[in-house]
């Protein structure tokens, strides 16, 4: 079967799937309908971009048929004044209700963040989900345990870490590094792979713009990470897939509390070009 098809009945021949590949494998001739091009099976990213830009609906793609891609909705886009509240309104959330997150949400929040973009729509992200508090409490007391050796061995940079103040604090039963939240959520991926990183930043960031959605809150736990990143112990607690890293790490809840106004932020420093 062609990797994909064209409805010549309804096609237009306006050539607007060739203009939008990014792998340019989509050939068209004023007049023409499009057919794939030399190499083409090889080369396609599965992008989608070419099913969901036909106004007609005639192109079918073997991997993405049309009838499972859902039209738009234009009722649903974010006019500039709502699009700019979503985004103020986001707040990182370090205060949470005991209420667990049902299995469900989570899943959705994943769900909604698969659709982030990734290089060469790679989709490289996998997701380690943990919710029991005792597994949290456990992992949390094994990046104290980092914290406590870069204090021995690194102290410059335990130093700017506030790392003796965190150890303080968790003597003293506050969890400063997971925040008693209630779930954790990991995204992790082969450590070779070079779009590893961005990959699963901005499938998480995506993954916490849409946690208000359903009533939930994240905060990206920064010392969780770090300590993945290098820390023996916790990487074999983790027991992530062979070759895999942890590329980032957000605590999810229930906010414990509400928030009433938009803070500022500094204003841009944007050097135009134009």
């Amino acid at each position: 079967m062609e990797l994909f098809t064209v409805n010549e009945k309804t096609c237009n021949r306006d050539g607007i799937c060739a203009a939008v590949c990014p792998r340019k494998i989509i050939d068209w001739h004023k007049g023409a309908s499009p057919t794939p091009a030399a190499g083409a099976e090889q080369a396609c990213i599965r992008c989608g971009h070419c099913v969901a830009v036909c106004p007609t609906a005639s192109l079918h793609h073997r991997d993405m048929p049309v009838e499972s891609c859902a039209p738009l909705k234009p009722e649903l886009r974010l006019e500039p004044e709502q699009c700019a509240h979503f985004i103020r309104a986001r707040r990182s959330i370090r205060a949470y209700k005991k209420q667990p997150v049902e299995r469900e949400k989570l899943a959705q929040l994943i769900d909604m963040a698969r659709y982030a973009p990734s290089g060469i729509n790679s989709q490289g992200a996998h997701w380690l989900v943990i919710g029991d508090r005792e597994e949290l409490r456990r992992l949390a007391g094994i990046v104290i345990d980092w914290m406590s050796w870069l204090q021995a061995e690194m102290p410059a940079l335990a130093k700017g870490m506030h790392v003796k103040q965190n150890i303080e604090q968790w003597q003293a039963g506050t969890d400063i590094i997971l925040r008693g939240a209630p779930a954790l959520i990991v995204a992790h991926a082969e450590k070779e792979n070079r779009m590893a990183a961005s990959t699963c930043t901005i499938a998480l960031t995506t993954l916490e713009l849409a946690a208000p959605s359903l009533g939930l809150g994240g905060c990206w736990a920064g010392y969780f990470q770090a300590a993945a990143t290098v820390f023996q112990p916790l990487q074999s607690a983790l027991g992530l897939p062979e070759g895999h890293q942890c590329f980032g790490a957000m605590m999810i809840g229930y906010p414990k509390f509400a928030y009433h106004r938009l803070p500022t932020r500094k204003r841009p420093t944007i050097d135009w070009r134009l």
